[in-house]
C-alpha cells in the first residue's frame, strides 16, 4: 500500500482505545465522537446514585492484567466473589443453572435432571451440533434448555439460538458434570462453575474509575467531539471535515459495518459481508431505591417471557459507595427491542417484576428509573457469522486498518480481553510500552 507515513489513528476512546494509546505511549493521534473517553466503561452519576452502562464487573485471568490493574489502581479494586441468581418459577435458584435446580418445583427440576441424565447416558451423536438450540440440547438435554437454555438467550440475543452457532459459546456457557448436576439438585451445593464466579470492582467511582487511570496515563495526541467523515485507503488518510490526517496505520474500535462505511472503494464481496453481520441492541433501565435492596445478590438472570428484563444487577451489593447510604443502585437490562411501550406501563411491569425478584419489597421504593440504550450490544453469532468476520478483518488489515475490540472486532468479550487487544495491536504495531510500570 505504499510508505507508511503519518502516525497511528485510533477511531474510539473506548478500554481498547485507550490500551492501545497506553501502550503506544506517543506517535499517536485518538479521536473520541463523545465529550469524555471511556466508551461503554463510564459512569453515570445522579443524586448521589452512580450507574455504570449495565454490569462491568473486571475479570482477571492473566498475570499482566493483574500487575497492570494494581499500577493503575493501587489498593482501590475490591475482590468479590460472585453472587449470582436465577429466577424463574417464582424462585431464585443458584447460578448456574444447569448445575442448581434445587428450590424449582419438583416436577420441573425433575424434568431437567432426567433430561440431563438422558443426555449423559445416550450414544454420542456423529455429528458436532449445527447451532446453540442443539448445542444445548445435546449437552443439558430437553428440560434444561426448555426451562432456561433456549428462552434466556431468546431474550438477551433478540434471535432463537437456532439462529446462532455453537462454536462461541464453550468459554462462556459452563457444562457441569452429572454429579455436580445430582448434587446441585438435591441441595448439596456444587463448586461455583463460569468464567466469572469472582470479580474486581472499584471500591468507589465505579468502572469509571480504571477509565480515568488510564486516560491520565496517556501522552499523546487527543480529540474529542471529533468523528471521521471518511478513509481514503488509497493516500492513507482519515479525513475529519476539512482535515486530512496522513496515517502508518489505524486502529479502529468503533464497530466493525461503521469502519467498513467509512472506507472508500470497498469491493462489493467486503460490503455485502458488513452488512451480513446482526447486533442486538439494549435497552436498560438505572433504577435508584429509596431503601436498601431486599436482596443479596450481584445479579440475576430471567428466563422466562412475562417478565419485561432478562437481568438484573445491583452494583451497590458488590461497592456501597455506588448508592447514598440507606440507598440502592440497580440495572435492569430489558428484552423488548421494538417501538418502548409507554412508560408508566413499562415502569409498573419492571416494579412488579422487581418486586417478585425480591429485589425491592413494594413499588414505591423506587426514587427514580431513567432509560438509557445501546445501539450495539451483543453481536449475534449467526451462520454468516466466521465467514463474513474473517473476510472483513484480513481485507482491513492488509490494508493497514486493524479493527479492535468487542465491536470493533465484532465478537463478545471482556473488560481484560479488550485492553489485552489493545496491548497487543501496540505490539503488533512495534511500539508498544514495555509493561505495566511504564
Amino acid at each position: 500500500m505504499g510508505a507508511r507515513a503519518g502516525r497511528v489513528v485510533i477511531l474510539g476512546g473506548g478500554l481498547t482505545g485507550l490500551s492501545t494509546a497506553y501502550h503506544l505511549r506517543s506517535g499517536y493521534l485518538l479521536l473520541e465522537r463523545e465529550e469524555r473517553l471511556g466508551g461503554h466503561a463510564r459512569t453515570e452519576e445522579k443524586q448521589g446514585f452512580r450507574f455504570d452502562q449495565t454490569g462491568h464487573w473486571l475479570h482477571l485471568r492473566d498475570p499482566y492484567m493483574r500487575q497492570l490493574a494494581d499500577r493503575l489502581l493501587p489498593r482501590l479494586l475490591r475482590p468479590v466473589d460472585r453472587r449470582a441468581r436465577v429466577f424463574s418459577h417464582h424462585v431464585l435458584t443458584r447460578y448456574p443453572f444447569q448445575a442448581n435446580l434445587h428450590g424449582l418445583p419438583p416436577a420441573v427440576a425433575a424434568e431437567c435432571l432426567l433430561g440431563l441424565i438422558a443426555t449423559r447416558t445416550a450414544p454420542a451423536p456423529a455429528e458436532a451440533p449445527r447451532d446453540f438450540e442443539q448445542y444445548c440440547l445435546r449437552h443439558f438435554g430437553a428440560g434444561i434448555s426448555k426451562h432456561f437454555m433456549i428462552p434466556y438467550n431468546s431474550k438477551l440475543y433478540g434471535v432463537h439460538p437456532r439462529e446462532i452457532t455453537a462454536e462461541w459459546c464453550q468459554r462462556f456457557v459452563p457444562i457441569p458434570s452429572l454429579e455436580d448436576a445430582v448434587r446441585g439438585a438435591v441441595g448439596e451445593r456444587p463448586p461455583e462453575m463460569g468464567y466469572n464466579v469472582s470479580f474486581l470492582y472499584p471500591r468507589r467511582g465505579g468502572i469509571e474509575t480504571l477509565t480515568r487511570a488510564l486516560v491520565a496515563r496517556l501522552r499523546g495526541e487527543v480529540r474529542l467531539r471529533t468523528e471521521p467523515t471518511s478513509i481514503d485507503l488509497r493516500r492513507r488518510e482519515v479525513v475529519v471535515g476539512g482535515e486530512r490526517i496522513p496515517y502508518s496505520a489505524v486502529v479502529s474500535t468503533i464497530a466493525l459495518p461503521d469502519l467498513i462505511g467509512l472506507c472508500d472503494n470497498v469491493p462489493g464481496d467486503v460490503r455485502d459481508a458488513a452488512r451480513q453481520l446482526r447486533c442486538t441492541s439494549l435497552r436498560y433501565l438505572n433504577v435508584a431505591l429509596k431503601r436498601p435492596p431486599a436482596a443479596d445478590f450481584h445479579w440475576i438472570y430471567v428466563p422466562e417471557e412475562k417478565h419485561p428484563f432478562y437481568r438484573v444487577g445491583i452494583y451497590s451489593n458488590a461497592a456501597s459507595s455506588m448508592a447514598p447510604a440507606g440507598g440502592g443502585s440497580v440495572y435492569v437490562e430489558l428484552a423488548e427491542r421494538g417501538p418502548p411501550p409507554p412508560r408508566a406501563r413499562l415502569l409498573q411491569q419492571v416494579a412488579r417484576g422487581l418486586r417478585e425478584a425480591g429485589v425491592i419489597e413494594r413499588p414505591d421504593d423506587i426514587l427514580f428509573a431513567d432509560l438509557r440504550e445501546i445501539r450495539y450490544a451483543y453481536v449475534i453469532f449467526d451462520h454468516h457469522y466466521y465467514a463474513a468476520t474473517h473476510l472483513l478483518r484480513e481485507w482491513l488489515e492488509e490494508r493497514d486498518l486493524y479493527p479492535r475490540g468487542r465491536y470493533g472486532y465484532w465478537t463478545y468479550n471482556s473488560m481484560e480481553d479488550c485492553i489485552l487487544a489493545g496491548r497487543d495491536v501496540a505490539r503488533l504495531l512495534g511500539r508498544a510500552a514495555a509493561g505495566p510500570s511504564a
